[in-house]
């Protein structure tokens, strides 16, 4: 009963984070390895945005949101525990809100990436660590497809990049940028 009585708790705990409508159009991870295990992982999150709950404008929320669990909060950061935080900020790119966090690791592993035996290729599952709903754009690595939504790179590549589509802007998205540019501001 007990352990009935968690996953009740654990299904509604994850309906309510699913339910948030801040999002953004797409995201950038990019891994550079310093050494064999050890680099650094930079995710961008280009065109940040409110999604409208019905056709009610939810964006001061989800602003509020934004700022107190993901930029000052640790709601990313939750997602890779084991890996360091080297530097987190929001700013505005070809006229849309960004944001972008670095981590640095000392094992693949801590940025969810894995390679079998510590040989063959370089793999992230994408999707696999997330609650986002991400679809695979494009990557200097191989794509598995949706049978396998794994992105491979070659063992000993330094640079690895893949690119995600998460929401595209329609009538019912609201840019966060103006509401960034007024908390710069000050207003």
């Amino acid at each position: 009963m007990k352990k009935q009585a968690l996953v009740w708790i654990g299904v509604i705990a994850a309906v309510l984070f699913m339910s948030g409508c801040l999002t953004c159009e797409k995201k950038e991870y990019s891994f550079d390895f310093t050494g064999k295990e050890s680099g650094r992982l930079t995710i961008k999150y280009i065109n940040i945005m409110s999604t409208m709950d019905d056709t009610v404008d939810i964006s001061e929320e989800d602003f509020s949101s934004l700022l107190a669990d993901y930029y000052e909060g640790t709601e990313v950061e939750n997602g890779f525990p084991n890996a360091t935080v080297v530097s987190k900020r929001l700013f505005e790119e070809n006229g849309v809100l960004c944001g972008e966090i670095v981590f640095e690791f000392s094992d693949m592993s801590m940025v969810n990436l894995y390679q079998h035996k510590g040989k063959g290729p370089v793999m992230y599952c994408l999707g696999c660590n997330s609650l986002d709903s991400e679809y695979f754009s494009e990557s200097n690595g191989e794509y598995g497809g949706e049978v396998m939504p794994v992105v491979f790179w070659e063992a000993g590549l330094k640079s690895m990049t893949v690119f995600t589509d998460v929401t595209f802007p329609d009538e019912t998205t609201v840019s966060l940028l103006d509401r960034w540019k007024a908390y710069e501001s000050g207003q």
